[in-house]
């Protein structure tokens, strides 16, 4: 069998790196012998979480530019320099058959670097709304794999091919771990299960939210797994076993969480989003206005859009959270008619899509 070398990058959140993991993974699957080695940013997560997927990581000094003035942009010039001349060095001494970005601060480097070495090239853009990064290097790279329509605004539309965007496996079978995810999460099972998400550090607007909200929640009758974050848990620990409320820093057990969920709320980070399709439960995304070119709110108008889940500002919360949060759990035919039409936007075998584009590429 052809032994390949792949290089990818993707990091700074789970949303970039879990995507590259389940790539590289689907990749290994096809070309057991193969030889990967990942490119991230030094000091971000994913110097932890890919060597824990059992693949070797190289980092790169390398951040993203500060939207407010800072002095800490008076380095950016230099760690761009720095990046691009250790990214040359990397791919010089791996020497990859392709190169794979799936966002976050290194990717640009990595990327720019392959592309001018004509080293096959793959970006996978998972937002309805891309950064200046992948706008920057869609006209150097071979393919890109998107989750959306109407890209072509912003990517040479020959490049194109709408894959979706990997996620994990074990959330097609949630449907048959009803009753396990109850038992795991010791829930109830004549209450309705609210689960919170924040994503893995947290959501400071959502926790505050649920903390103010609590008293209202159980006026429905409703328990709630309410994951906080690693950097909240520490405040909102207290709650914890208190008014059928669970407080977890992080979930490990996502498609039981999923299982147990009646109604989720979320931010709207691509990869939350793409997963959310695949559960089909009712959604109600709070999208980060603290993101480039506020894509969460684009990537949730896109379902909004299609009546496929609810949408409120940070800046309505107060205003409008009671309202709409009433309008499901008191409606069964509303959430199912959100539930059915998000699924249908799901796109559930994208990692194998991207891979496939990928072989063309290796032929």
């Amino acid at each position: 069998m052809k032994k390949i070398k792949v290089i990818l990058s993707g990091g700074g959140t789970g949303g970039h790196i879990y995507p590259a993991i389940a790539i590289a993974n689907e990749l290994k699957s096809r070309y057991p012998n193969a030889e990967f080695l990942f490119v991230g940013a030094k000091d971000r997560m994913e110097m932890d979480k890919v060597p824990e997927a059992g693949y070797k990581i190289e980092g790169l000094w390398i951040s993203g530019l500060q939207r407010s003035l800072t002095i800490k942009n008076l380095s950016f010039p230099f760690k761009v320099i720095g990046s691009l001349i250790k990214a040359r060095g990397i791919i010089k001494r791996f020497k990859p058959d392709v190169a794979i970005g799936t966002g976050g601060y290194a990717s640009g480097p990595l990327l720019q670097v392959a592309a001018s070495s004509n080293i096959p090239s793959v970006i996978q853009e998972q937002n309805s709304f891309p950064g200046i990064t992948n706008k920057l290097l869609a006209s150097k790279v071979d393919k890109i794999c998107v989750a959306y329509d109407g890209l072509e605004r912003f990517f040479p539309s020959e490049k194109i091919v709408k894959t979706g965007n990997p996620v994990r496996q074990d959330l097609l079978t949630i449907d048959t771990k009803r009753e396990q995810a109850l038992e795991h999460f010791s829930l109830s099972k004549e209450k309705k299960t609210l689960l919170v998400l924040g994503g893995s550090l947290g959501a400071r607007r959502i926790n505050q939210l649920i903390e103010k909200e609590l008293d209202f929640i159980q006026t429905h009758n409703v328990q709630v797994i309410w994951q906080c974050g690693k950097l909240y848990f520490e405040k909102y620990k207290l709650y914890d076993h208190t008014k059928n409320v669970q407080v977890h820093a992080f979930i490990k057990d996502m498609d039981l969480a999923y299982a147990a969920a009646d109604i989720i709320i979320s931010r709207a980070g691509a990869i939350s989003v793409s997963e959310l399709s695949i559960v089909g439960k009712p959604v109600i995304f709070i999208p980060s206005p603290n993101v480039a070119e506020d894509h969460q709110t684009k990537n949730a108008m896109a379902y909004v859009k299609e009546n496929a889940a609810m949408l409120i500002k940070e800046s309505d919360l107060d205003v409008d959270f009671e309202n709409k949060f009433t309008q499901l759990i008191m409606s069964p035919e509303r959430c199912e008619e959100l539930g059915e039409n998000i699924k249908t936007m799901a796109l559930v075998d994208a990692t194998k899509h991207i891979v496939d584009e990928v072989e063309k590429l290796l032929k």
